[in-house]
């Protein structure tokens, strides 16, 4: 981690406030947790402190597809992981988002999820990338039918990045190689119930 786990800042923003207060609580003991109910309230609750934002997509003042290219254009240091229960589809290809998550998310794998964005913070931006391709992949596998364009090209980035990342990851702590942080990305739910 970049700032160490005790100085690492989730902003969690979800218009429904008994959700993001839950998320706050259940996160509160890993990492310092901002709730905020909107997606304006984010963009303006943003500031270099925030290591991680988890995005709900559906709000109803400005969505968290909108918040989302808000702060890619604005080139704000942040993961954002989307933690919503909009069920992912073709769209979420073109998104910017650096990982997906549907609810309801246990708190294991949340602070997983999170782990692995403290950890691509650390490298270059090929281990970001490769992860975003991954979690679209996954999210999709089952949803979209065998051969479909979208997930060729998923899978061909894929190949791609981790032809350039293999052996390339001996800067990231706790990563032993391209395998294990594979594994580890495996590992957590991605998918709703």
């Amino acid at each position: 981690m970049s700032r160490g786990r005790e100085n690492t800042t989730v902003l969690i923003v979800d218009d429904e406030r008994e959700v993001a207060d839950v998320y706050a609580l259940r996160l509160g003991t890993e990492y310092e947790t901002r709730a905020t109910y909107s997606g304006s309230e984010a963009l303006d609750m943003l500031d270099e402190s925030v290591d991680i934002v988890l995005l709900d997509r559906r709000m109803p003042d400005q969505s968290g597809d909108e918040v989302l290219a808000e702060l890619r254009e604005q080139e704000y240091d942040c993961r954002v992981i989307m933690l919503t229960a909009v069920d992912p589809g073709r769209d979420i290809v073109e998104m910017n988002f650096d990982d997906y998550l549907c609810k309801p998310v246990e708190k294991d794998d949340l602070v997983g999820a999170i782990e692995q964005q403290l950890q691509v913070k650390q490298h270059d931006g090929r281990l970001g990338e490769y992860l975003e391709v991954c979690s679209k992949l996954s999210l999709l596998e089952d949803r979209l039918p065998p051969g479909s364009e979208e997930l060729d090209q998923l899978r061909r980035q894929a190949d791609q990045l981790e032809s350039k990342l293999d052996g390339r990851l001996d800067d990231v702590d706790d990563v032993a190689s391209l395998a294990a942080f594979d594994a580890s990305f495996s590992s957590i739910d991605r998918h709703s119930g």
